[in-house]
C-alpha cells in the first residue's frame, strides 16, 4: 500500500481507503464478513475509513468503532459524516443551512456517531450533502471549530452532490473545509475542471468516491442487472441510467483487455494517475475485493498513454430525479 498527504491536516493516508456504505444498509451485508474484510484491509495497509450515520442508522459507525479498537496499535483515520436535517438527497438549491444543518442538528449528530462509534473523536467529520451558499452562513462553522475546541473532531470536509463538482469550489478556495468528498472516476473526470485546481491552491485534501460508477467501471454489469427489493441500486439504475452505463462500460473492456488489466483496477488506477487524489474509498465487503482492490495501489499509476485514451471516455452527465 502506498500512501499520500491528506491536505493540510499533513495525515498519511492509504491512497486506496475504504467506503463504509455497503455494509451498513445494501442487501446482504453481514456484520461478520464486513468486519473480516475490514481487518484485512488494515492488514493489507489500508488506514483511511469513511462511514456515515446513515449508513445503516449507525451500523456502520458501530463495524467502525469496532475495528478501531481491535487494532489498538494502529493509526486508522475515521471519517463520518452528518445527515441533513430534512433527510433529502442530495441537496436543492433551495434549500437553506436551517433545513440543513443548523448548528444544533450538527451537534446532535456529531455525538450521535461518537456514540454509534464507541470513540472520543472523529479524524474528519463530514457534511453529507452540500450547497455553496451555505458557505456564507458562519453559523456551521462557529458550531464545528467550537466542537474541535472540544475534541470531538479534528478536521471538517464536505461531500458534495452527484454530478455537481462545481457545488463546492467556493467553500474550498473560501478556506472554510479541509478536505472534500466528490465522485471522480474514468466517466466522471469535470471535478478537474474547477474543484480540482481550487483545492491544490487551498491545499484540501481530495476524497475520491464511487471509482466504479456504482459498479458499472467493474465491468460486471449488464442490461437486465437486478438486485433484491429495497436495495438503493434498484432506483439508481433505472433502464435510462443502466443501459447507456453498460454501453459504455462494454467500451471500455477491449482496452481494460489489450492493456492486461482488469476493469476495476483500471478504473482505480486511472484515479492514482491524478495527484490531485488523497484517497480512494471504494465499497468493499468481500475479503477477495479488498485484497484486488488494495493491489491497485501496490501497481501504481497508470502508463500516460492509457490515461489518455481513457480521458476519451469521459461521460458529463447533469443530476436527474434518479440520480440522488
Amino acid at each position: 500500500m502506498r500512501y499520500r498527504r491528506f491536505g493540510r491536516t499533513n495525515w498519511e493516508v492509504s491512497e486506496v481507503g475504504y467506503g463504509m456504505w455497503g455494509m451498513g444498509g445494501w442487501t446482504g451485508s453481514e456484520d461478520e464478513e464486513s468486519l473480516a474484510s475490514l481487518q484485512r484491509a488494515v492488514d493489507l495497509g489500508c488506514n483511511f475509513f469513511d462511514t456515515a450515520w446513515v449508513y445503516g442508522d449507525g451500523r456502520s459507525e458501530a463495524l467502525l468503532g469496532r475495528l478501531v479498537r481491535a487494532n489498538p496499535d494502529r493509526r486508522l483515520y475515521t471519517a463520518s459524516k452528518i445527515p441533513p436535517k430534512n433527510r433529502v438527497w442530495p441537496s436543492r438549491r433551495e434549500f437553506t443551512l436551517d433545513d440543513a444543518f443548523p448548528p444544533d442538528h450538527i451537534e446532535e449528530f456529531v455525538h450521535s456517531s461518537l456514540k454509534n462509534a464507541g470513540l472520543e473523536s472523529f479524524d474528519l467529520m463530514q457534511f453529507h450533502v452540500w450547497e455553496d451558499a451555505w458557505g456564507r452562513d458562519d453559523r456551521w462553522a462557529k458550531k464545528i471549530d467550537e466542537l474541535r475546541g472540544q475534541g470531538l473532531i479534528k478536521a471538517v470536509g464536505i461531500s458534495i452532490n452527484r454530478w455537481e463538482p462545481w457545488n463546492g469550489a467556493r467553500t474550498v478556495r473560501d478556506g472554510l473545509v479541509d478536505a472534500v468528498q466528490v465522485i471522480y472516476n474514468i466517466f466522471d473526470q469535470n471535478p478537474e475542471d474547477e474543484l480540482f485546481p481550487a483545492c491544490r491552491e487551498r491545499d484540501v485534501a481530495v476524497i475520491a468516491r464511487v471509482p466504479f460508477d456504482e459498479g458499472t467501471l467493474t465491468g460486471t454489469l449488464t442490461k437486465e442487472s437486478r438486485w433484491p427489493e429495497g436495495d438503493w441500486r434498484n432506483t439508481y439504475f433505472v433502464p435510462e441510467n443502466l443501459i447507456p452505463s453498460v454501453e459504455r462500460a462494454d467500451r471500455l473492456k477491449p482496452i481494460a483487455e489489450a492493456s492486461g488489466l482488469t476493469m476495476p483496477e483500471m478504473a482505480l488506477r486511472f484515479i492514482l494517475s491524478n495527484p490531485d487524489v488523497s484517497t480512494i474509498i471504494p465499497g468493499m465487503r468481500k475479503v477477495r475485493n479488498v485484497e484486488a482492490n488494495a493491489a491497485a495501489s501496490d501497481a501504481g499509476p497508470l502508463p500516460g498513454g492509457l490515461v489518455q485514451t481513457l480521458r476519451a471516455h469521459r461521460w458529463d452527465r447533469q443530476p436527474t430525479r434518479w440520480s440522488q
